[in-house]
């Protein structure tokens, strides 16, 4: 299993400690009980592995469509919806589709760049940590954005993607600063435990939806919209 560089501290750290109560429970599986010790072994490692597995990485097989706009993020698509009121000031008086995806803490969290995208502007926004399913989270929790000049298909337009933190997650790790250029499929960051991750994208452009509400996504191998050629 593949581990994402951005929660060395937390796996690493989980790790140190369980090592630690590992002496521990062997001191009482020599000393005091076989069974007990064995058990409270048994269940901290367990306990790791679902913590290494929250920063785990899967191989994916990147959309390689020169036309595609990929999902950012594994989760359900929670909303589909055209909005001017985005908060990115970058895009400031244009309308853009929203796509929302909901990632439960069973997901993976790892962001990937929709589409090859030229990093124009970056904002974080301090907030609210309601629930990632809470539908004012988009507007009042922490969030980040990252948005520039994306292309695809012979076309550039504009694109960004909104990582927002929900009542578990409560870090935000982004990389690229303005002046970053990101290829379709890279992994960019993640936000630790449960989140939302939103697309913005034109409604227009020749760019054709490819996803409904309900519908279970994966990063990067996932066609959430098709710019026509």
């Amino acid at each position: 299993m593949k581990l994402t560089e951005h929660g060395i501290r937390e796996w690493l750290g989980a790790a140190g400690i369980a090592a630690g109560l590992s002496l521990v429970w062997g001191w009482i599986a020599i000393y005091i009980s076989l069974t007990a010790g064995s058990i409270l072994l048994g269940i901290t490692w367990l306990l790791w592995l679902a913590v290494a597995a929250f920063f785990r990485v899967p191989a994916r097989q990147i959309v390689a469509d020169e036309g595609a706009l990929v999902s950012p993020a594994d989760g359900v698509v929670r909303d589909i919806e055209l909005v001017e009121d985005h908060g990115i000031e970058l895009f400031a008086g244009k309308k853009l589709m929203r796509v929302g995806i909901f990632l439960s803490v069973l997901d993976v969290h790892v962001n990937r760049a929709p589409c090859d995208m030229e990093v124009q502007y970056r904002k974080y926004k301090e907030g609210r940590f309601l629930d990632a399913r809470d539908t004012r989270c988009a507007k009042e929790n922490e969030s980040l954005v990252i948005a520039g000049t994306g292309s695809a298909a012979g076309k550039r337009f504009p694109v960004a993607v909104r990582q927002i933190s929900g009542a578990i997650a409560r870090r935000i790790v982004c990389v690229p600063q303005p002046g970053s250029a990101l290829k379709k499929g890279e992994i960019y960051g993640m936000i630790k435990f449960g989140s939302r991750t939103e697309l913005y994208f034109p409604a227009e452009n020749g760019i054709t939806l490819r996803i409904q509400i309900g519908d279970k996504v994966r990063s990067g191998s996932t066609l959430i919209g098709q710019v026509e050629h």
